[in-house]
């Protein structure tokens, strides 16, 4: 059986002479641990170490760039396994939804999915073909198989896989039992928690009283005022801490950071406490300041990515349930956004700002810029949309001229598709390995230099932004 393997060159640059020095470069990075610090890979799924379901509920069914695509070439939602709220019918046989698939293969050509997938079917399944019509119930065996082998399990990947921490982005008043299960266990993987408190920060988010309510019987502190809320929220971050959590994570519409008078901010919450929400964006910014001083104070590092519109279609929402109407990038605005947390925090030697965005556009007129003077912020990798091989690529060119390498995080993974870990690092770490090629081959830096940016941007930054500061009088 004639073995399939992904291209030893693949997304690297095509002269020959640059890509024999990314070549060289891309060797010095290749086995090195994979940090895996922003992700949403659920925790229940190493504390549970179950066997993978079968291909179409790994692969189709639960990815949505795959599913979008699909959707985009007319296959209904519920013939890809998405039930509605109507309780009509829903594609339940995986083997013919693992055919949709394979039938349309060829409209992922140039995808970053494409890139992925060939990726994880045949280096980490070490499947014997790519999927098409004629294929798909074959390799649906093939995989199937495979998926049943002890190794092929979750931890045992983790392992294989290089893995040296995976962080899960949890909700604020989620209980963490999954987190204290794998650390209870004897299993050495290294997985944790990352505070997510965005439905609480929304005065008008959907159940917004009784989570506030589950906060504060959660912590045992009164949340019926503003004061309490604060320290309700100061009593989640701790505990997350204490579950090993680095960071927290902040998915607003908008980088708005602009402080409200004490009392404004009271009189929101207790009115929106009473069933009248309202100046629900003016709180959510306000908030995003509180926690930049709440990280100043515990040193965990504050993640902020905005600029989507979730659930572009509220009629494939209401069919469908939240998250299903398809997010779309709208523009995105940090210089004036940033700027009250920035007068307050940006030289706080406690507070380290992680920016991510996928409105690109801001790289070089904004984020660099801005990353380039203040030391408490930090450009996240490019994610989301952009997490492509030429999306990397404009991302470098972008931010290094004034930000440097050194302003960066290094490549941060962005995934809920836990196969697809270690390729999109291995695409990062080519993407890198073109850029610093090219800086070679053009005499603007050295080939040891070279190799030397390339290790940090793999291993060294991330693990150097991600580690939890302590500053004086704090935790």
């Amino acid at each position: 059986m004639t073995v399939l393997k992904p291209h030893p060159d693949r997304a690297l640059p095509a002269d020959p002479a640059v890509r024999a020095l990314a070549r060289e470069i891309l060797a010095a990075t290749r086995d090195l641990p994979l940090l895996c610090m922003h992700g949403h890979v659920e925790a229940s799924l190493l504390a549970d170490d179950l066997p993978f379901d079968d291909p179409a509920r790994l692969f189709v069914t639960p990815d949505h760039y795959l599913t979008r695509m699909l959707i985009s070439q007319g296959v209904p939602m519920e013939a890809l396994g998405i039930p509605g709220r109507d309780g009509g019918w829903v594609e339940t046989d995986p083997r013919a939804i693992w055919r949709r698939f394979c039938e349309h293969w060829h409209v992922f050509r140039g995808t970053p999915t494409r890139f992925w997938l060939e990726y994880e079917l045949l280096e980490v399944l070490g499947v014997s073909g790519l999927p098409s019509a004629k294929t798909a119930d074959p390799l649906y065996d093939e995989i199937a198989a495979r998926l049943a082998e002890p190794g092929f399990r979750p931890r045992a990947l983790f392992e294989r896989f290089g893995i040296e921490v995976l962080a899960t982005t949890d909700p604020a008043i989620s209980p963490l039992a999954e987190h204290a299960r794998i650390r209870d266990d004897a299993w050495p993987g290294v997985v944790i928690p990352t505070f997510r408190p965005d439905s609480l920060l929304r005065l008008d988010a959907p159940g917004w009283r009784e989570e506030v309510a589950a906060l504060g019987e959660m912590t045992g502190v009164d949340t019926g005022s503003y004061a309490g809320f604060l320290d309700a929220l100061r009593a989640r971050r701790a505990a997350f801490a204490k579950a090993g959590a680095l960071a927290t994570d902040h998915g607003h519409a908008t980088a708005d950071t602009t402080p409200l008078p004490e009392a404004e901010a009271a009189r929101l919450y207790a009115d929106a406490l009473a069933g009248r929400p309202y100046g629900a964006d003016a709180f959510a910014g306000h908030m995003l300041h509180v926690m930049a001083g709440m990280s100043a104070e515990d040193g965990l590092v504050m993640q902020l990515h905005p600029g989507v519109l979730r659930d572009h279609d509220p009629a494939v929402r209401a069919a469908y349930g939240p998250d299903r109407g398809f997010d779309i990038p709208i523009a995105a605005e940090f210089t004036r956004s940033l700027r009250p947390l920035l007068e307050s925090y940006g030289r706080h030697p406690g507070l380290t700002l992680v920016v991510y965005t996928v409105d690109e556009t801001t790289y070089s007129r904004e984020l660099a810029p801005l990353a380039g003077v203040y030391p408490a912020l930090r450009l996240g990798a490019p994610w989301w949309y952009l997490d492509t091989p030429d999306g990397l690529r404009r991302y470098r060119e972008a931010v290094t001229d004034t930000a440097g390498f050194y302003n960066t995080t290094g490549f941060v993974d962005d995934t809920r598709a836990f196969l697809s870990i270690p390729a999109r690092h291995d695409l990062a770490r080519r993407a890198d390995a073109g850029h610093l090629a090219r800086l070679v081959a053009e005499h603007r830096l050295g080939l040891d230099e070279a190799i030397e940016t390339a290790v940090d941007l793999a291993y060294t930054l991330p693990k150097r932004t991600f580690t939890r500061s302590r500053p004086a009088g704090g935790q």
